[in-house]
Order: C-alpha cells, then sequence, then structure tokens
C-alpha cells in the first residue's frame, strides 16, 4: 500500500502546532488566540492532501482550541465568549477545508484533463509522421502549429524551422529559394499569390502541385472552426505523370496555376 505522506501532513502539522502552543502557553507565557494560525494550515492541508486532509485538520484545530481555552482562566470552563469563538473557528475551519479542498480536486482534474490531451495529441502528431500525405495546420493568423514528416521531406523543410512555427507565406518562400517546384521562375510570384488567396479565403479546391523531383501533391485546404486551416499535399505522381500527354502542356499548367475549375472536373473525371 502507497504512504499518502500528503494526505497526513496537514493533520500531523496541526497536532504538532496544538501541543506547542499549549506546552508554551502553560509552561513560559500567554500565548495568543491560535485560530488564525489553524486557520492556514486547515488551508494548507486542504490544497496538499485534499477535502478529507483539510476536514480532519479542522477537527484537531477546534478541539485543540478547546483545551487552549479551558484553562485560560482563573476558574476552569468556558464562558459565552470562548464558545462563541469555539463557534466561529468551527465555522471558519469548515468552510476553509471545504473551499480550498474543491478549489484542489478541480484543479488537479484540470491538470489530468490536460495531460490526457497532450497525451492525445502527442499519438495523433507521431501517427500524422508515419503518413505519405503531407499536413500542416495552421492557426487563425495562419502560422503553422503543426507540420508533419512528409511535408517536411517533401519541400526539404529544416525541422528548427518547423518548429519554429512559421506562416503560411514562408513556407511557400522556403519552397521558392530551395527550387522545390518544377516551374519557371517568373511564374512563382504569381503562383505562390495565388496559393495565398486560396488559402485565406479556404477555398477547398484541391490543385496539384508538381515538383522538381518529380513528385506530384494534390493541395487541399479546409477551413476550421477556430479560423485556421488543415493543409494537406496528397501524393498523386502515378495519378498525373503517368498520364501526362505531351501535346496538353498548356492543359496542365493551367492546372499549376489554379486553372479553370471546369479543367479541374474534367480533369478528376478522366482519373
Amino acid at each position: 500500500m502507497r504512504f499518502d505522506w500528503r494526505a497526513i501532513s496537514g493533520p500531523l502539522l496541526t497536532t504538532a502546532t496544538a501541543l506547542i502552543v499549549i506546552f508554551v502557553d502553560r509552561h513560559f507565557f500567554t500565548v495568543p488566540n491560535p485560530s488564525p494560525l489553524f486557520i492556514c494550515i486547515v488551508a494548507f492541508a486542504s490544497s496538499l492532501g485534499g477535502l478529507a486532509s483539510g476536514i480532519t485538520s479542522a477537527a484537531i484545530a477546534v478541539a485543540s482550541s478547546a483545551l487552549f481555552f479551558l484553562n485560560h482562566r482563573a476558574t476552569p470552563g468556558y464562558d459565552s465568549a470562548d464558545l462563541v469563538r469555539l463557534s466561529m473557528l468551527a465555522v471558519t475551519a469548515a468552510g476553509t477545508a471545504g473551499i480550498t479542498g474543491l478549489l484542489r480536486k478541480r484543479l488537479t482534474d484540470a491538470f489530468a484533463w490536460e495531460r490526457r490531451h497532450h497525451d492525445t495529441a502527442e499519438r495523433l502528431s507521431a501517427a500524422l509522421d508515419q503518413v505519405d500525405i503531407g499536413i500542416v495546420l495552421l492557426d487563425s493568423d495562419t502560422r503553422a502549429e503543426f507540420i508533419n514528416r512528409a511535408f517536411r521531406d517533401y519541400f526539404a523543410l529544416p525541422d528548427a524551422k518547423a518548429d519554429s512555427k512559421p506562416p503560411f507565406i514562408a513556407l511557400m518562400y522556403h519552397g521558392r529559394d530551395t527550387g522545390a517546384f518544377e516551374m519557371p521562375e517568373d511564374e512563382l510570384s504569381i503562383f505562390i499569390a495565388q496559393r495565398t488567396k486560396m488559402m485565406r479565403a479556404g477555398d477547398s479546391t484541391p490543385i496539384n502541385i508538381k515538383l522538381k523531383d518529380g513528385k506530384v501533391l494534390r493541395f487541399s485546404c479546409t477551413a476550421l472552426p477556430d479560423g485556421g486551416r488543415m493543409l494537406s499535399y496528397t501524393p498523386v505522381t502515378d495519378l498525373v505523370r503517368y498520364t501526362d500527354d505531351p501535346n496538353s502542356v498548356e492543359y496542365y499548367q493551367s492546372l499549376r496555376g489554379g486553372g479553370d475549375r471546369g479543367l479541374t472536373r474534367h480533369l478528376r473525371a478522366a482519373e
């Protein structure tokens, strides 16, 4: 059985404090009313060990105060003032234990939920790193909150840069600067502007992006409820490269540049 030192630390501290106060009061000098000190210990006990520890400490505090007030007069016993002080201590200590214990429970529940959420996110991140579809999650300011391994490999994106939460436009410029796109340089600026415009508008029309290494990725943008975007880059090299018709150069160039949606539908039908 595991020893729970948090649960017993509050009652032990309350008992030790009460014994010291009573001993000093009887043998050395008169000690003022220790009730404020007991309230602090009860709050500490509840925050550390929970509601049960706090209630136990409160009970010990009330009992100790009763002993403390018992011999604090010329004749042993209690008067109405002592009873009022004890009643106020009991109510205050119980209330302190209850409120602090409930706040502790809410805090620990929140931490537990956050831990489960973090573990789920870690598993999901690891799973997305195993697929060959590039995934980028953007926040409402179009900064990348997550970039999976496939996207980093497709565009030779260093981990340090991917983990720095770069904006979408920076990812596009990285692809331009590394020569990732199979496209003339004079078309790159228009291409980047069109992709950025589609992303900001949440346009879900898929387009094909051809890379210098021969791969073809089908880009798709999904608008998320929080204003962010999920970008997917699905490898479709076998579907596009093997069906390229040398006589359809202008047709495929129009797809790379955004093109007419009717042409996109025509490509889907052909596939």
